[in-house]
């Protein structure tokens, strides 16, 4: 069967990164399968990293029950799994380059102390842009919190300071760092590493070569883009799958809820319950008796799916 989608050069490397904060939900389940489906529709390799940077919110156990999950689905990784606490000399080393290139600065500021210097500007967001008050150094008696990335300053040339892309879902994206972003954090004030470099120089070490996750993610590419062109790095193919909400239009999530999809039910009541539900939210209408069949009906679903999302995405901004 000839493909309608566009060709690729290369391996291709795909990846589902989730937190172990909680159980995998049926918004999570939506993101793995779709990375999933798009990494065999493209024969390439599909990785799997858990996410476990911020220590305080993660749970015991719960990455090996997200794995176990990911398994009794029928999706099974490429490959070792890694732990991103098993690489933070990896981030070491990022912030030391951009450091040498000039790039990034300490910062004191709160989320209050940055509200508050929006309202003074007449800029109030809820966005919460960086005015950039630290950019030039720390004022007298304050002292460094964080660590931020340098954007371009709203002065810049407009090419310099808006960042575009293709989206396989939503067409062209573009973002103006400077006036919708600002300097970003790049090292929390926790002393944890931010989730805009993290994901940067994982996807780098990686060799990931496509990104599949959900919109709710598709503002923040832009910045990560930009972290790529500092650090030299390969930028990925992006796509990004919309996201289920709750019944209040909410993104379903461990903060809104959600509910586990695997309570270590029989696997052909995963299938009902959840595999099924998840590919009618990306627009896979599929019918299946096992696990087996239901990936057999949804690779070339996928293929059929992204060929004619391909004709009809247009251009957007990415907020």
């Amino acid at each position: 069967m000839t493909s309608a989608l566009p060709p690729y050069i290369g391996p291709y490397i795909g990846r589902f990164a989730p937190s172990p904060t909680g159980p995998l939900h049926l918004g999570s389940l939506v993101a793995a399968m779709a990375s999933y489906l798009d990494a065999k529709v493209h024969q390439g390799r599909w990785l799997v990293r858990i996410e476990d940077l911020d220590r305080d919110r993660n749970v015991a156990g719960v990455d090996q029950h997200i794995l176990a999950s990911l398994q009794r689905c029928g999706m099974q990784w490429d490959g070792e799994v890694t732990w991103q606490t098993l690489r933070t000399d990896l981030y070491e080393a990022a912030l030391a380059q951009l450091g040498d290139a000039g790039a990034v600065y300490p910062c004191s500021c709160s989320r209050k102390e940055i509200h508050d210097s929006q309202l003074r500007l007449g800029q109030a967001s809820s966005a919460l842009v960086y005015p950039g008050t630290c950019r030039n150094g720390l004022a007298p008696g304050k002292a460094a919190r964080a660590v931020r990335l340098k954007t371009p300053l709203r002065t810049a040339p407009s090419p310099d300071r808006v960042i575009c892309f293709h989206d396989r879902w939503h067409g062209k994206v573009c973002q103006d760092l400077a006036a919708e972003v600002g300097d970003f954090v790049i090292r929390r004030a926790d002393g944890f590493w931010a989730y805009q470099l993290a994901v940067v120089v994982d996807d780098g070490a990686q060799g990931v070569t496509d990104i599949v996750r959900g919109a709710d993610l598709l503002d923040s590419t832009p910045r990560q883009l930009y972290l790529q062109a500092l650090l030299g790095l390969p930028q990925p193919r992006y796509l990004h799958v919309p996201v289920v909400a709750n019944a209040d239009g909410e993104k379903l999530s461990k903060q809104t809820g959600a509910q586990a999809f695997d309570n270590g039910a029989p696997v052909a009541q995963l299938l009902e319950s959840a595999l099924l539900p998840a590919a009618r939210f990306l627009g896979l209408n599929l019918q299946a008796d096992s696990v087996e069949a239901f990936w057999r009906a949804a690779v070339p679903a996928w293929e059929r799916l992204l060929a004619a999302k391909d004709q009809s995405s247009g251009p957007r901004s990415a907020t």
